[in-house]
């Protein structure tokens, strides 16, 4: 069962550290503002799930100790506030495109 999970935890990983790396190409690679500042927000919203993967894999991997749950509490922490950055400035640039 818990190799099942981290199956799962692994693809997602590779998945969101994919995604983290095409948008940073593309945001770096624009000219256009938009185009750059949504490609930086999708970064954003990738990063932060590549991080809270990264704290899930920890916890399920590891024993806990007061370290591991240290720092996979801030690797959450960190993935969440990316999330919650990317979604709010992706929205904001999108606002922008429709004018």
């Amino acid at each position: 069962m818990v190799e099942g999970i981290l199956y799962v935890l692994y693809a997602g990983l590779v998945i969101s550290s994919v995604g983290s790396i095409f948008f940073s190409f593309k945001s770096r690679r624009s000219l256009d503002p938009i185009v750059r500042g949504k490609s930086s927000a999708k970064m954003n919203i990738f990063m932060g799930a590549m991080l809270i993967i990264l704290a899930l894999i920890q916890m399920f991997m590891y024993s806990g100790s007061t370290v591991r749950v240290v720092v996979g509490a801030l690797f959450m922490v960190l993935g969440a506030f990316n999330i919650f950055a990317g979604i709010r400035n992706l929205s904001i640039f999108a606002r922008h495109e429709a004018k």
